[in-house]
């Protein structure tokens, strides 16, 4: 039987061996509790948090804002009353005349408030007789009352053979006042608790239509400016504080009353508009130059604030958008949507955008010669091609068209326009230069023909280039060392430009010309100034602004320069007699229609289908290998003949270096060459396009029977 032995004593522990590994444990003792949050700290965060939430903020100011509208709605009925009960009102608009310097109105209200004095002393003095008329008027009506009822009682005494009746409508009267009495005893009561409270609903609807509130208890769409309305105290207030001191000092004077500085408040638009005249001491230059902090006085953006200068002296006009109006696009143009549009060059106008005020921009076309500017990729070629587009829709009209851009922008006028021009190389400004300078010569054509005979009408011709600064400043020269481009008289370019613009409108040669950011150097004075129609989208700066438009125009209020770089595309700033400006302003804003290169080959579609067929002439590179008889072929385009000197002249314009040393000898030989030749018409030599084309075809069928 084995036994167990229990050990009182503690068993010492071994000792460790040298190759045993030793684990030490380490005791972290307890950590100490957190302390107690006393109830008063915590309360107090809990109120912090619950004050500083927007839900409480938001109900904080709608209560102030509430109870200030009808304290202020009080103030502003007691002023009211007692403008009404005393000569205050003509006081302040006398002090308002007077600091705006116009003494004329001042001696009107003087005039106004010696009239109110003389008629209030009369009711006064008449208050000193009517107590007592008012005693005989009481008496002599109380009596003829009471004797009107008993002699009524009489009557119905008669009439029911009963004596008492004579009281009858005395007491029927009697008991009807008793009735009034205790009527008025039951409602007496809760109309002096309800008339208070009706009185303070009236105040507070007065306080909170004219928001007469701070501005840091309004709603947040009200502190953003998103949705204020634009009222006279609102303008008045920016005006004030645009750092002006004279103009401070003057609405000072002026108390309550500045806004007798303003005209009525038009909806004009997506906005508004409003005539200010300044007080005397106040330039209107200096209301211009103030233009942003004017406009974020009026809680809106610097573009969303036009300022423009009327016929009136010492007046702006002020031009205020709803708030992100102009950040909306506009619609599509007519042209797209309608597509029965057509167009008449003489009486019609070109849908071109909307202005401000939302309606349509029509422009007319007729005997105007046009340039359009600004910077690069704001819209320049987009405006100028729903012009042509528009235009191209009356099937009299000619294009001649030189793209410098070359980027196929234009290519939708294949079919349309005679000459086309794209490439930006230096042959192609050349190419562009001897265009303009065969309009030259077609526009003395003309002018020696209507000499002849004055009752001729010629088609109009559109000679159009885009991107014109690139021919102002082409290197290249000529074989007789005249430069291509450049600014001065010797300039191929710039001579013929001007050539048109002095002469080509009297026989419908018309220059159209769009150019990038405008300079002296590529964009001559002379040039810029012959343009009838002058067009801006954003410019970088004020002068180029007056190189686009004209100083007299910027001066007076246009700012294509304001306007903002890449937000603003399609904008423009227009001056021109062809479109209908508002009367005393210099210029007029459009937002025009983008139409975009599918509709746009629809638009062109329609306008190939008016015509009876245009071959369109197309530069082709220098160094080419030249198809003279297919060249006459093209120079022809739709004419059925066409004079030998005409042909010569053309296919010099289409590669000078070809042809452009051409005679009739060389003609000779090549029609020759191709077994034809020139015959006579009415007695002078003609190429007729139906030779031309079956000996094309002779060739054609030869070289193909030679190839099989």
């Amino acid at each position: 039987m084995s036994e167990n032995v229990v050990s009182l004593h503690k068993t010492p522990d071994p000792e460790p061996s040298a190759d045993a590994s030793v684990t030490t444990l380490t005791v972290v003792p307890d950590a100490p509790p957190a302390p107690i949050v006393p109830l008063w700290v915590r309360s107090g965060r809990n109120l912090k948090r619950i004050a500083t939430d927007e839900r409480t903020r938001s109900t904080g100011r709608a209560i102030v804002r509430h109870g200030l509208y009808t304290v202020n709605g009080g103030r502003i009925v007691a002023r009211r009353t007692w403008d009404g009960k005393t000569g205050a009102r003509y006081e302040r608009m006398l002090r308002a005349a007077e600091a705006a310097g116009n003494y004329e109105v001042a001696e009107e209200w003087e005039e106004r408030l010696q009239r109110f004095r003389e008629a209030r002393h009369r009711r006064r003095m008449d208050l000193l007789h009517s107590p007592v008329d008012v005693a005989k008027g009481v008496g002599v009506g109380v009596g003829m009352s009471i004797g009107v009822l008993v002699a009524l009682g009489v009557v119905m005494a008669i009439n029911n053979h009963d004596v008492t009746d004579v009281i009858t409508p005395l007491a029927a009267t009697i008991e009807f006042i008793g009735l009034l009495i205790r009527i008025v005893q039951v409602v007496w009561g809760p109309a002096l608790v309800i008339g208070p409270l009706l009185a303070l609903l009236g105040m507070w609807a007065v306080g909170s239509k004219q928001q007469a509130a701070p501005a840091w208890v309004m709603p947040a769409n009200v502190r953003n400016g998103e949705g204020e309305p634009i009222t006279p105290s609102i303008v008045v207030k920016a005006l004030r504080d645009l750092g002006i001191p004279a103009m401070r000092n003057a609405i000072k004077e002026m108390g309550d009353a500045g806004a007798s500085m303003l005209g009525p408040i038009r909806i004009a638009g997506c906005g508004v508009e409003v005539d200010v005249t300044l007080p005397s001491g106040v330039a209107t230059n200096e209301v211009q130059a103030k233009r942003r902090k004017l406009a974020e006085n009026l809680t809106r953006h610097e573009h969303e604030v036009f300022i423009t200068i009327p016929e009136a002296a010492r007046t702006v006009r002020l031009w205020i958008a709803d708030s992100g109006a102009l950040d909306e696009p506009i619609g599509p143009s007519p042209l797209v949507t309608d597509e029965t549009m057509t167009a008449n060059y003489q009486t019609g106008k070109a849908p071109w955008g909307q202005d401000l005020r939302g309606d349509a921009a029509m422009i007319s076309l007729y005997q105007r010669h046009l340039l359009v500017t600004g910077l690069s990729n704001q819209g320049k070629t987009a405006a100028l091609r729903a012009l042509a587009l528009w235009l191209s829709l009356d099937r009299t009209v000619q294009f001649w068209i030189a793209d410098l851009k070359g980027i196929g922008d234009w290519a939708v006028f294949e079919g349309i326009a005679k000459v086309l021009i794209e490439g930006p190389s230096d042959d192609h400004c050349i190419q562009a230069t001897e265009m303009v300078e065969d309009a030259v010569e077609e526009m003395n054509r003309r002018i020696e023909a209507q000499r002849r005979d004055p009752s001729i009408v010629f088609p109009p011709l559109i000679v159009l280039v885009d991107e014109a600064q690139k021919a102002f400043m082409c290197p290249a020269k000529g074989e007789d060392k005249r430069p291509y481009g450049g600014s001065k008289a010797t300039s191929r370019y710039f001579m013929a430009v001007r050539e048109i613009h002095n002469q080509g409108r009297a026989v419908d040669v018309l220059m159209w010309q769009g150019t990038q950011d405008p300079t002296d150097q590529n964009l001559p004075k002379l040039v810029r100034e012959g343009a009838h129609t002058r067009a801006s989208l954003v410019v970088g700066t004020e002068s180029q602004a007056e190189m686009a438009l004209g100083a007299k125009a910027v001066n007076a209020g246009a700012a294509p320069h304001l306007l903002r770089q890449g937000l603003d595309k399609g904008t423009l700033v227009v001056a021109s007699d062809g479109i209908t400006i508002p009367a005393g302003q210099p210029s007029i804003t459009v937002r025009t229609h983008f139409i975009d290169d599918e509709p746009a080959a629809e638009i062109a579609a329609r306008a190939k289908a008016l015509r009876d067929g245009v071959t369109t002439l197309r530069a082709v590179e220098r160094g080419e290998e030249r198809d003279a008889l297919a060249d006459i072929l093209t120079v022809l385009a739709d004419e059925k003949r066409m004079l030998t000197q005409d042909v010569i002249r053309k296919l010099g314009a289409l590669d000078a270096d070809a042809y452009g040393r051409w005679s009739f000898g060389d003609l000779t030989r090549v029609l020759e060459a191709a077994g034809t030749e020139a015959k006579k018409s009415h007695g002078r030599m003609v190429v007729r396009a139906e030779d031309i084309t079956r000996a094309l075809s002779d060739r054609d069928t030869d070289g193909s029977a030679s190839a099989s």
